[in-house]
């Protein structure tokens, strides 16, 4: 169901778009892409100089390679587009560090210790996050999951919750409300 309409005219000045792909490899690891893009609808002077309407002000890549545990094998991040050619690119190859690290309960805590404020882009560490979900979303259904071990998805939000009624109803193993 879409938004319901504005309630007054407007005009669109900003456009990000995050686009994310999962590709199974032939060698048994996936990759995960993550696209980000910034464009203003209007000339925009940074303090670079202008950048005109429809040119991407931020253009960035991430490409996270994770096994069936998702452990991050491979890891390689691009700039495109940045306000500060020369100095925004330059920190692209600090993204390796992600090499090691498994998604999961406190990924976001390291990503934040490793490339919080002056250590990395705000918009490649942004995309991370992104990305992150992407991986389990790629990996639905390609890898099964142990019988004996919840789900990785339960208690993961609201609907999820392992005292609610969605959880009685599909995951009846692991629901932990009133009977």
């Amino acid at each position: 169901m879409p938004l319901p309409s504005a309630s007054a005219s407007r005009e669109r000045l900003h456009t990000r778009q995050i686009r994310i792909e999962g590709y199974r490899r032939d060698d048994g690891l996936w990759d995960i892409e993550g696209h980000l893009t910034d464009i203003k609808d209007h000339e925009v002077e940074l303090a670079s100089g202008p950048r005109p309407a429809g040119e991407p002000v931020h253009e960035m890549w991430l490409r996270l390679t994770v096994d069936a545990s998702l452990t991050i094998h491979a890891a390689c991040a691009a700039t495109d587009a940045m306000p500060y050619q020369g100095s925004c690119d330059t920190i692209t190859p600090k993204y390796g560090q992600l090499v090691g690290l498994r998604i999961a309960p406190g990924f976001t805590k390291k990503v934040r210790e490793l490339f919080g404020g002056v250590h990395g882009c705000t918009h490649i560490t942004e995309l991370i996050g992104t990305v992150a979900t992407g991986a389990y979303q790629t990996l639905v259904g390609q890898v099964p999951a142990p019988a004996d071990r919840k789900p990785f998805q339960l208690d993961g939000c609201h609907a999820l919750d392992t005292t609610g009624p969605v959880v009685a109803r599909f995951y009846p193993r692991w629901y932990r409300g009133e009977r």
